[in-house]
């Protein structure tokens, strides 16, 4: 028996990943960055080894990691490296 278009989309929806309302994920081992035409990409692994790939839009990328942002990181992470 073949399955409608309704049937189908109904079971779609009963995916976990399509339930949450919110991943939370980190990644660690960045060991790839790409960008290419209007996508940026970061590969590594995540919390638990697994492979893990991010891709953002290149043009919202840019807007949220500007200058300021950048600085802003490196003086976090100058302080987490001095309190150790």
């Amino acid at each position: 028996m073949e399955k409608t278009k309704k049937e189908l989309e109904e079971e779609l929806m009963k995916f976990p990943e399509l339930e949450q309302k919110e991943i939370t994920k980190r990644m660690n081992d960045i060991n790839t960055f790409m960008a290419h035409e209007n996508e940026v990409c970061l590969r590594g692994t995540d919390e638990f080894g697994k492979d893990f790939t991010v891709w953002f839009d290149s043009y919202d990328f840019l807007n949220w990691i500007d200058k300021d942002q950048l600085d802003y990181i490196k003086e976090q992470l100058t302080k987490y490296i001095q309190e150790k």
